[in-house]
């Protein structure tokens, strides 16, 4: 079902009374239209703006129930506000202040997409209340047992609405080109804490009642609650951490520099424009590094390795400040401009925090993986496009390498022809012009066109068609080095001319060497090999996730017996689904790995959120068993 959505024009007011009262005032006016294959509304003619939300969380029935109350714009006298939902159960639907329900129609359900809930409605109608109760097993929400979490005595709940999975748990108009913003309630055990992509408590409320404000409006993928044994720690004015009691101090001391990491940003790209940044440090299910949720950022706790050493991932989820909440792309289609601008600003924050070669180290592990992506996907080279074509396909099939690091480099080509400094005062200005907007990669590109690249000479010299819409990487991509990883180079060099692996000088690697080290090893390694590097630097036990993972793949690859266990204790307790395909994929390369790996996912399974299962079911054909 085609969709057209509204991109913007939007002046942003800022009244400030007090700061209670902060609120941005947001003027619309239609420019132009975009298609959405990803959503049943129809914002053309009548667009959701506002959204009073209440919910009772239920961890018996592993449910909640909803009362979404949407204040809409009704732009053509609209007979019908469309909304998209997925698996929940509509007991009622009422107009404005009324009590009595009016009749309203559920489409049947597609694949992905869910159904349409069409609610009639007249052209004096304000608002459309719908009551709800969602599935035990909507998608976006992941149901923890005590077990499953860091302290063993309370349940968690957390969400995760990108891409389309905010309609499995609120019905809304389910697409990243329409903004809204919220209040909300939330009633939960008295013994938890809720908090939410707005203003938050920093502490329990022995009612279990809490209320939320957004006043910046967002997309409904951004939309994010968790509820568990939370507590907070300030790191500055501005930001701080929440997580598990168990967790906590851990969590805190990683995230020391994350008020530096805010600084930084807003030194090179203007200012932070969502009043506080603080991150959720989420038990080990969440199936991603992190997620941007605004004011709230959702984080592995795979990130705590106990040295500072993987907190580029903070920095990637700030850049999204700016990058995908402020500035946002219209479509999935258009995910990398998400995607792409936030590497290329996380380098730069990394860049100013701990120096060139540090962001060149990050930019040299990024073009292994793109040029290992590139090659996995060789039988579909349509994804390998920045503008991606995923209608009739679940949207989070485009979260691939591509859209993060070909967008990147795509990026760093424009800043080489043009210079930093120009490169910069264009993304700033970018992010000004764009605030509060959405756009489309064509948009962008005329917008590059017309301010940065006016010489048609730089635009041929870009060749934007063979970034954009060609596949793989052309011929104009930077040069990638770093004189860090030519020393890892050289350690290795001599370890394969058959040195040992304790004459190495390997005492101030950062965890980026290692795994640059690592995967430069030959895939082919014998059990003397094996033994002398896990025995010298006790990979098998590493406490750093990345090096871990990196190493498991060769233990798995050259059936090294002494590093199984390990591998089955990180797979059980590991939900990041970047470590867990690769690692589930090696394995049913022969059949006994692959009767090995059955045996362990049939384990770890209730551990993984819906997003990684979905992507893990169809690997290993489970539901087949």
């Amino acid at each position: 079902m085609k969709t057209y959505l509204y991109i913007v024009l939007v002046s942003v007011a800022f009244t400030a009374c007090n700061k209670q009262n902060k609120k941005i005032q947001i003027s619309e006016k239609p420019e132009m239209l975009v298609s959405d294959p990803h959503t049943f509304s129809q914002p053309a003619i009548a667009k959701v703006n506002h959204l009073d939300l209440e919910l009772v969380v239920n961890f018996e029935s592993k449910t909640l129930d909803g009362k979404a109350i949407w204040t809409f714009d009704n732009f053509n006298s609209a007979d019908s506000l469309v909304l998209d939902t997925r698996g929940l159960s509509i007991k009622k639907v009422m107009l404005d202040k009324g009590t009595s329900s009016v009749k309203f129609k559920l489409t049947s359900p597609i694949q992905f997409l869910g159904s349409a809930l069409v609610v009639p409605i007249k052209p004096e109608t304000k608002t459309v209340t719908v009551e709800y109760t969602t599935n035990p097993d909507a998608a976006a929400l992941q149901w923890l047992d005590p077990k499953q979490t860091a302290g063993k005595k309370l349940p968690f709940l957390f969400t995760q609405s990108q891409a389309i999975l905010a309609r499995t748990w609120i019905p809304c108009q389910d697409s990243p080109g329409i903004r809204f913003t919220y209040n909300a309630k939330v009633k939960v055990p008295k013994e938890l804490l809720a908090i939410m992509s707005a203003e938050n408590p920093v502490s329990k409320n022995p009612n279990g009642e809490y209320s939320f404000r957004m006043t910046q409006p967002i997309p409904s993928y951004l939309m994010a609650l968790s509820v568990g044994d939370l507590e907070f720690k300030g790191v500055d004015s501005r930001t701080g951490v929440y997580a598990e009691p168990a967790t906590l101090a851990a969590a805190r001391y990683e995230l020391e520099d994350m008020g530096k990491m805010v600084d930084a940003a807003e030194k090179l790209y203007g200012p932070y424009r969502w009043d506080r940044f603080d991150v959720l440090m989420l038990p080990p299910s969440f199936p991603f590094g992190g997620m941007e949720n605004p004011r709230i950022t959702f984080a592995t706790p795979t990130i705590l390795a106990g040295d500072r050493s993987l907190v580029s991932l903070i920095a990637h989820e700030l850049a999204h400040s700016w990058s995908g909440n402020l500035v946002t792309n219209a479509t999935w289609d258009d995910f990398w401009l998400n995607e792409g601008f936030t590497v290329y600003f996380e380098r730069r924050i990394m860049e100013e925090i701990e120096g060139i070669e540090y962001a060149k180290m990050l930019e040299s592990l990024g073009y292994d993986d793109l040029k290992e992506s590139i090659a996995e996907m060789k039988d579909n080279l349509q994804d390998t496009h920045l503008k991606l074509n995923l209608k009739g396909r679940d949207p989070d099939e485009g979260v691939t390498n591509i859209a993060y690091e070909k967008g990147y480099f795509f990026l760093r080509t424009i800043e080489d022809m043009v210079g930093r400094d120009k490169f910069d005062l264009f993304v700033k200005e970018y992010f000004k012009t764009y605030a509060f907007k959405v756009i489309t990669t064509e948009e962008f590109l005329t917008y590059l066109n017309s301010t940065l690249l006016k010489d048609s000479v730089l635009q041929n010299k870009l060749n934007e068609k063979a970034w954009v819409y060609e596949p793989g990487l052309p011929s104009n991509i930077p040069a990638v080095n770093s004189t860090r990883f030519d020393q890892v180079d050289k350690s290795l060099a001599q370890w394969k001319q058959g040195e040992k692996a304790k004459s190495l000088i390997t005492k101030e690697w950062t965890s980026h060497e290692w795994v640059h080290f690592i995967n430069r090893l030959p895939s082919k390694l014998d059990l003397n090999q094996m033994n002398d590097l896990d025995q010298t630097f006790q990979l098998s036990k590493s406490g750093n996730s990345e090096i871990l993972a990196a190493w498991l793949l060769h233990v798995v690859n050259n059936n090294y017996q002494p590093g199984y266990s390990s591998l089955d204790q990180f797979l059980v307790n590991v939900g990041r689904r970047k470590f867990l395909s690769p690692l589930y994929q090696a394995l049913i390369k022969t059949p006994e790995g692959k009767k090995k790996a059955l045996e362990i996912y049939s384990r770890a399974r209730e551990n993984y959120h819906f997003v990684a299962t979905q992507t893990l079911d169809a690997m290993l054909d489970y539901k087949s068993i």
